[in-house]
């Protein structure tokens, strides 16, 4: 009677612990999609000396992304669904940091791909993170839109959490912005991998940082 008391209780004490692993493990997990990177000090006219052809005809959007950034495949993937949308009315960009001391294929990622495929966009190298200090852009995933004068119009993410895609308050201003609506919302979190690290080729990507 009493080794069966004990097994019960074990059993019992076995299956609480397993509960609460669970329930942290849910919270960690939670507060890891949930938690926005780092915004940076972003330039509100578009900067002195940028590589990037901007052009007067149409407002021009850029994302600075990290081409080993897994959140990131989801802020390409709300792209691919702006692009879509907006079709002729904007000239788009994605630049991929590329840090020093890297071999010629370290940025020929799937990521980096997958950009490149989206109709209407262009994907340049961003030797030694040198544009993304321009803009001042922090976090992988980072989309801005200037208006045909230069002018900052949006600033921040467009996925609603890190790594999943979907309808989002970013994506949804982004499109306003492009197609001449009126939008209340022109700031977003943005949700990816740091690109800190855009100097160096051996520290790891950290999506928290």
């Amino acid at each position: 009677m009493t080794s069966s008391r004990n097994n019960i209780l074990i059993t019992a004490v076995f299956g609480a612990t397993w509960v609460a692993a669970l329930g942290f493990g849910a919270r960690t997990l939670f507060k890891y999609e949930t938690t926005p990177g780092i915004v940076g000090h972003i330039t509100s006219t578009w900067p002195d000396g940028s590589v990037v052809p901007r052009q007067t005809d149409k407002p021009t959007l850029l994302m600075l992304a990290h081409p080993h950034c897994p959140c990131t495949r989801a802020s390409i993937g709300e792209l691919a669904q702006v692009m879509a949308h907006a079709a002729g009315k904007v000239n788009a960009f994605v630049l991929f940091v590329k840090p020093l001391s890297t071999g010629a294929d370290w940025d020929d990622t799937d990521l980096r791909r997958s950009a490149a495929a989206i109709p209407g966009v262009t994907v340049l190298t961003d030797e030694k993170g040198t544009e993304a200090a321009k803009f001042g852009a922090e976090t992988s995933g980072h989309t801005l839109v200037f208006d045909r004068e230069g002018t900052l119009v949006f600033s921040g993410g467009i996925t609603a959490s890190r790594g999943h895609a979907g309808d989002n308050p970013g994506e949804s201003a982004v499109l306003a912005a492009l197609l001449g609506e009126t939008t209340a919302q022109s700031r977003t979190p943005v949700f990816g991998c740091s690109l800190q690290q855009r100097n160096s080729a051996t520290e790891p990507v950290l999506c928290l940082k």
